[in-house]
């Protein structure tokens, strides 16, 4: 049965009841010493009702504050997955034979800095050439992916131009709460065995840039296991397969033949809906709803994992304005393959 943490008032009239039970003439009305010290003394009992309702929160992993959550990791030798930086090209123009070092900066309209990570020549022939230097992000965290978009070069070498071109992916985020606490579960659930799924599994999680993994032992023959992994934003980039195999060769079992580490393959799924609509609503005004829900729907995927189209119809039907569907396109569930990973692509509404 659990333990009732009295109020403040009731606390304080506990300790006015044994104030009387002491000394039945004893004054305890609002204008009393009695009352004023009782109040006082409610108070701090209040509040230390409230702090050991805080450690007991602590104890336990789905409550307690993020500084002691991590404290339950690290007891288990689980950290926070590092942010990651956006990497990529900027594209340089500017005098054959000039010369962009590495760690030149530039930056874009809204301020963000990038810098390249290794110096490039400009050469060709003519007035003009152009030249792609590796680049990152100058601080890690998620960033849109984008291509061509112009960037200025803070300092822009002699012969080159300061406007340049500037392609981008990857990136991500420091790993957060809800993610850490799901490692921290699933540690705890599925402990180190010495090689199962579930320990594939969480030494993938473990690497910077990767969101989940999903695990096929014996996929390729006896003693292999093949990991799919994918990113916080999607998929995952070369750099972060590559980190994610390196730590899987250091971690899996030296009986272990093989383990190969895949970005997901996306499968663009086109799907086409046949609604009757109702309460004002239009296929029209209906679109971006009915696209929020696909895609929620195709997020709760796993790479490999097939796609049931009851289960559309049920979130799609949840919407309101939405009265009957029909889907026309895919005509059965989907069925991908291991390393396929099925997303969403074109979308299109009819009318029932």
């Amino acid at each position: 049965m659990p333990y009732t943490i009295p109020s403040f008032d009731d606390i304080r009239a506990r300790i006015l009841r044994d104030t009387r039970n002491l000394d039945a003439t004893a004054p305890t009305d609002g204008d009393s010493d009695n009352y004023i010290r009782a109040t006082a003394t409610a108070s701090a009992a209040e509040g230390l009702y409230d702090y050991q309702g805080w450690i007991v929160r602590q104890i336990i992993p789905d409550t307690a504050d993020p500084e002691y959550l991590e404290q339950h990791c690290a007891l288990r030798g689980i950290t926070r997955r590092a942010a990651t930086k956006a990497t990529g090209t900027i594209t340089v123009t500017g005098r054959p034979g000039s010369v962009v070092p590495a760690y030149t900066q530039a930056k874009d309209a809204d301020g963000t800095l990038y810098q390249t990570t290794a110096a490039v020549t400009l050469a060709g022939e003519g007035e003009t050439v152009a030249a792609a230097a590796p680049c990152e992000a100058v601080q890690a965290g998620a960033l849109p992916d984008v291509e061509g978009v112009t960037v200025t070069l803070v300092s822009a070498p002699s012969g080159v131009q300061a406007k340049a071109a500037l392609t981008l992916a990857g990136g991500t985020d420091a790993e957060s709460n809800a993610s850490m606490l799901t490692t921290l579960l699933d540690y705890m659930r599925n402990p180190p065995a010495g090689g199962t799924a579930a320990d594939y599994r969480r030494w993938a999680r473990s690497v910077p840039g990767v969101a989940d993994a999903t695990v096929y032992p014996l996929r390729q023959g006896p003693g292999t296991v093949d990991i799919v992994i994918v990113g916080e934003d999607g998929i995952p980039g070369e750099d972060v397969v590559a980190a994610c195999q390196a730590v899987i060769d250091a971690e899996r079992p030296c009986t272990a033949k093989a383990a190969k580490v895949y970005a997901p393959v996306p499968r663009m799924v086109d799907v086409t809906l046949a609604l009757r609509v109702g309460n004002g609503s239009t296929l029209v005004t209906l679109k971006p709803a009915v696209t929020t829900v696909l895609q929620a729907e195709f997020a709760r995927l796993a790479p490999g994992e097939g796609l049931v189209l009851s289960r559309l119809v049920a979130a799609v039907s949840s919407l309101d304005g939405v009265t009957d569907v029909i889907i026309r396109q895919p005509e059965a569930n989907v069925a991908p393959s291991a390393l396929e990973w099925c997303r969403l692509g074109d979308l299109t509404l009819e009318a029932l």
